[in-house]
């Protein structure tokens, strides 16, 4: 259910997605005393995971529970929140702003966008990998491999052999027994030569399927009939940025193919950011926190040169509408105002 009915009212900032970059910058941006509303879906990239790590205090914190808290934190300051999926934004003009369409039709309208819209992981289409992924398949040893030190671990090559091949080599900074599957992909003699130096052991058969028991990962079935057993395994997804929003509005991309921002996440399109995964995929929560934090000071500062442009205007009518006396008049007021000050009025 959604906490905020429609309203015609232009809001300073309209965040789209709730996830920690988005969160992160609502509370700040509520904490400057700004109308901030977030529109979510309800659908984090992390909520497969159990736990997330390397966040400070908030180790071993399910994902799903880092969200609540951070709502809870942010309506403290007067953030307002809308569960719904955003269809469109179009921008209405420099006094204007943006107009965000909802799910059913329904509009809101705000100075500044945010968009912090996450991505998704494009597995590879393997039996078994979708149902354990954020369990025992995983792509980052940074968030997960702790968990699973000391036992027998495997690097499943997928469209990308110089990633695998550097996860692998990572890999054993946890354990002593990384296999690499190869899966039909050729390595270089340089990487074949790095991995046997790291004492990484290459298999290059095909692997079929997975080998799943009791909910938990068993190994790894190959094309020749053999199955390796593994407690766990690597795989490098395709990171797929959640950023049609942000290309609709015309926002430039950089020659990686990601939209580009700025260090505090401004696009090239005047009053839309972007922080958290949608633009640096290799974000872990805290560095999306912590995006999300730099993106809300530069979202402040823009609205404050709005408001400064703003009341300058409102002086200068103000102005034009009572003019300065002109001399004779000052000369009568001050002559008016010696004479009461003389007589003790």
């Amino acid at each position: 259910m959604s906490s905020l009915e429609y309203q015609p009212t232009v809001v300073d900032t309209i965040v789209i997605g709730g996830g920690a970059a988005g969160l992160t910058a609502a509370t700040v941006i509520g904490r400057a005393r700004r109308d901030v509303v977030v529109v979510d879906s309800g659908r984090p990239r992390n909520a497969p995971a159990a736990h997330m790590h390397g966040f400070l205090s908030r180790d071993g914190m399910a994902p799903a529970e880092l969200l609540a808290t951070g709502r809870a934190e942010a309506a403290h300051y007067g953030v307002q929140f809308v569960d719904s999926v955003v269809n469109s934004v179009r921008w209405r003009g420099a006094e204007a702003g943006f107009t965000v369409e909802l799910d059913g039709g329904t509009a809101l309208l705000a100075d500044t966008i945010l968009v912090s819209t996450g991505l998704h992981d494009e597995l590879p289409e393997l039996p078994g990998i979708r149902e354990r992924w954020g369990a025992d398949i995983f792509h980052c040893p940074y968030c997960h491999a702790y968990e699973v030190r000391d036992q027998p671990l495997g690097v499943l090559v997928s469209g990308n052999p110089a990633m695998s091949v550097h996860q692998a080599l990572l890999l054993r900074q946890w354990t002593g027994d990384v296999v690499l599957f190869a899966n039909g992909n050729e390595l270089t003699d340089r990487q074949r030569r790095e991995l046997a130096a790291r004492e990484v052991v290459i298999d290059d058969g095909t692997v079929t399927s997975l080998a799943i028991a009791g909910d938990r990962l068993a190994g790894v079935e190959l094309a020749d009939g053999r199955s390796v057993p593994r407690a766990a395994l690597v795989v490098a997804p395709r990171f797929v940025p959640h950023d049609a929003l942000l290309t609709q509005l015309g926002c430039d991309v950089a020659p990686g193919g990601l939209v580009a921002v700025d260090a505090a996440g401004r696009t090239s399109v005047p009053g839309v950011w972007a922080a958290g995964n949608v633009v640096d995929p290799r974000a872990q929560v805290i560095t999306a926190a912590g995006a999300g934090s730099a993106a809300a000071i530069a979202i402040n500062g823009y609205l404050l040169d709005r408001d400064v442009e703003r009341a300058l205007s409102t002086a200068a009518r103000h102005h034009d509408t009572h003019p300065p006396f002109d001399a004779a008049t000052e000369r009568r007021v001050h002559d008016a105002v010696g004479a009461e000050s003389r007589h003790g009025l």
